[in-house]
């Protein structure tokens, strides 16, 4: 039986402290935009009554480099392997970000933020890839756990950073901490498990083996629907924090920089607290399923009871940034689904499509918003959400423990 200081000195290995620093990074500067939106196009120029459209031009471009990313890394990570999608995903947007610094137009600034997400959208899941095949399968969901634990953090570093510099230089510190990060990732090794499918005359990185067959494909969605409701709260419920506030009436105005800080240390809590609950369970399905049952009911709470005070709204965030800390779980379930040489294809584009989904929400939303209210228009939309993630937990195959040398055919 493994003793605590044996668990612990293969956890804190080097290649799980940086995936845990890079996914920091990671969340930092994906998050720094939304934090510095309104102040940055203020700087450029913009008039207020064009702020939000411009605002939501340059989230798209960003979030299109996240979808192009995430099929660019996925299949780079399986046929190059992890590691090169480790120092590539990470030099791009550290770099971008640093360049975000100088933007004087709003065309320079969509341009970045493009090139920007097609780098962050590698981090997370070759990080989740490389740790879960590094470490035995006995203590794996402790090291994705971790690794989004720590990473989510970087969205209380971006705001705090935010409030204290100016945007530029907030962009200028995102961009130098993902250069420091990448002289340390030279110490990193490969997984032993994609060095020995490297030798072996296999195909890797093939996206479109996912739609090969049917019962591909519905395991690849399964690992996508699982996941929408992270995003539902993240890109409906806190981004819009302020109106909801307001329509919730509560004694004062919400900032939706500080809702979103609040939802990220409680999804951080969250992202460790499912990783040892599936440990100590013996079950990915069984956390996740209780976790989004926690997110079902705290939905209503958030949109249902009456909170009168900011205070209370704010921990309503943080207990919903909680109750979808299954993130990495989430990943992690994706990543142990499939075969080693379409590992990291899966695990990097799952949670971009995933964080892409909110361009569909958006527009559900505004629809449900016009016809039933912004209350039970966001219920609605939080109802089928949860519905679709459900489904997709519905006969999906319990991965914990699984063994993660084998091939897809």
């Amino acid at each position: 039986m493994k003793t605590t200081f044996s668990i612990a000195r293969q956890l804190f290995q080097v290649p799980v402290i940086v995936a845990a620093l890079g996914y920091f990074v990671d969340i930092y500067d994906l998050l720094l935009f939304s934090i510095v939106r309104v102040q940055s196009l203020k700087d450029l120029g913009v008039p207020d009554d064009r702020m939000l459209n411009q605002g939501i031009f340059l989230i798209n471009m960003q979030m299109g480099g996240l979808l192009l990313g995430g099929i660019l890394w996925g299949i780079l990570g399986d046929k190059k392997g992890r590691l090169s999608v480790l120092f590539g995903s990470i030099l791009i947007y550290s770099l971008a970000n640093i360049a975000n610094g100088f933007v004087t137009t709003v065309d320079q600034y969509a341009i970045l933020r493009l090139v920007a997400g097609i780098g962050l959208a590698g981090e997370l899941g070759a990080g989740i890839t490389l740790v879960a095949e590094v470490l035995p399968k006995e203590i794996r969901g402790y090291g994705t756990s971790l690794v989004a634990s720590v990473g989510l953090l970087g969205a209380v570093l971006a705001y705090f950073i935010a409030e204290q510099f100016a945007w530029r230089n907030a962009y200028f510190i995102g961009g130098g901490l993902g250069l420091m990060l990448l002289i340390m990732r030279v110490s990193v090794f490969e997984s032993g498990i994609f060095t020995k499918v490297k030798e072996q005359s296999v195909s890797r990185g093939n996206f479109l083996h996912l739609f090969s067959s049917k019962k591909q494909f519905f395991k690849y969605l399964r690992c996508i629907l699982i996941g929408l409701p992270v995003w539902f709260v993240a890109g409906i419920l806190m981004t819009f924090s302020p109106e909801f506030g307001k329509e919730l009436h509560l004694d004062g105005p919400i900032i939706a920089g500080k809702a979103v800080m609040w939802e990220y240390i409680g999804l951080s809590i969250g992202d460790l607290s499912s990783g040892i609950l599936s440990q100590y369970f013996n079950s990915r399905k069984k956390v996740l399923g209780m976790f989004l049952a926690l997110t079902a009911a705290l939905v209503v709470v958030y949109l249902f009871v009456p909170l009168h005070s900011t205070t209370a709204f704010y921990a309503i965030c943080s207990c919903l940034g909680f109750a979808v800390g299954y993130w990495a779980l989430f990943v992690t379930i994706a990543a142990e689904q499939f075969g080693t040489n379409l590992r990291a294809t899966v695990a990097t584009t799952v949670p971009n499509f995933v964080r892409g989904s909110i361009n569909i929400m958006t527009p559900l939303f505004l629809l449900f918003k016009g016809e039933l209210g912004i209350i039970d228009g966001a219920g609605l939309l939080g109802l089928l959400t949860l519905t679709i993630a459900f489904l997709g937990l519905w006969n999906m195959e319990e991965t914990f423990g699984k063994d993660l040398n084998f091939l897809e055919k």
